[in-house]
């Protein structure tokens, strides 16, 4: 038994005795349209307005000696690689297939690049916690003198931006896990220009130099939890893990429970890509059972209790052999 190939059709037929049914609600270039693909327009206004500010904010850290505006600087680097990742990601996933023994080998498509895309954006944002929090600590015994008012303006300038990227992103955040990855750095960036501007107004009021290294360090410590929560989903997809939602106990009782079925047995459920569950099981029914009548109410409870609109069914009388040695 494998996947299908073609997951933009829903058909049922007997082959050998057996029942083969492929359920989906939608195909796999409707995966990609309600997912990363819909909101590639606001992805690519999001890029050029980080890179635009990024260039600034380097200049401006560089000039004021900033460890703040050095840490959100970096940030930004990771913002604008992350977005980057994304749309190509984004655009290689629905690249058309057309012909070829290579795309006729991925037969699910690129659609896991976006996951992957989530995944290295994880490691950069760790890569500049990390470096924040190390530069943070060096400087606290010697905190150098910033400018203050370079500090100020700089800051505001990125909250505007930062917050403009923030909701392009927000929507898009909710459907794909590769646009949620955008969206962390671009909250990460808009926490770090407020921290930005507060080290700036302390600094201006109270002459403490080493507000700047502490806001520096704020920062990266805020982007560790966020950064571990999208790493180990992006894992758990990759490892084909069953999505957290789905209780595959209930699911494999729920199947067993139809009319006619007397066992389920291989039954796996995971991840594809965002917004794209897919399952794959073994019913067996009993002897001379319709196979029609169990993929339908198969399909039907996948999809209406489960949300599992893309599933491969083999249906299997009780006096066949072979099959239930397969049990991975």
């Amino acid at each position: 038994m494998g996947t299908p190939s073609n997951p933009g059709r829903t058909r049922a037929h007997d082959h050998d005795d057996h029942g083969h049914g492929h359920g989906h609600g939608h195909g796999h270039g409707a995966a990609l349209a309600r997912s990363g693909a819909r909101h590639a327009g606001r992805l690519r206004l999001a890029l050029v307005l980080t890179v635009a500010f990024l260039v600034v904010e380097t200049v401006a850290a560089c000039i004021t000696g900033s460890l703040a505006l050095l840490s959100d600087a970096a940030e930004m680097l990771t913002d604008a690689l992350g977005i980057g990742m994304a749309l190509a990601a984004v655009s290689l996933a629905n690249r058309a297939a057309v012909g070829g023994t290579r795309a006729r080998a991925r037969t699910f498509g690129l659609y896991r690049l976006e996951i992957l895309a989530a995944l290295a954006n994880a490691v950069l944002l760790f890569a500049v916690a990390a470096y924040v929090i190390v530069e943070a600590c060096l400087r606290i015994g010697d905190a150098p003198e910033v400018h203050v008012a370079a500090l100020l303006v700089v800051g505001g300038v990125g909250l505007v931006v930062n917050l403009v990227v923030f909701l392009l992103l927000r929507s898009g955040a909710r459907e794909s896990l590769n646009v949620e990855g955008a969206y962390l750095d671009a909250l990460a960036d808009l926490l770090g220009s407020v921290g930005v501007i507060v080290a700036a107004i302390v600094v201006a009021t109270t002459g403490w130099r080493y507000a700047d290294p502490i806001a520096g360090a704020a920062i990266g410590v805020w982007i560790v939890p966020r950064t571990c929560s999208l790493a180990a989903r992006s894992l758990r997809i990759l490892l084909q893990a069953a999505p957290p939602h789905i209780d595959v106990d209930a699911l494999e009782a729920d199947l067993a429970g139809m009319d006619g079925v007397v066992d389920v047995h291989d039954l796996h459920v995971w991840t594809l890509t965002s917004e794209m569950e897919v399952a794959s099981v073994h019913l067996v029914t009993t002897v001379g059972a319709d196979p029609h009548p169990v993929l339908d109410e198969a399909r039907e409870l996948l999809r209406d209790r489960y949300a599992i609109t893309h599933a491969t069914l083999q249906v299997e009388p009780a006096d066949h052999d072979g099959c239930a040695e397969v049990n991975w």
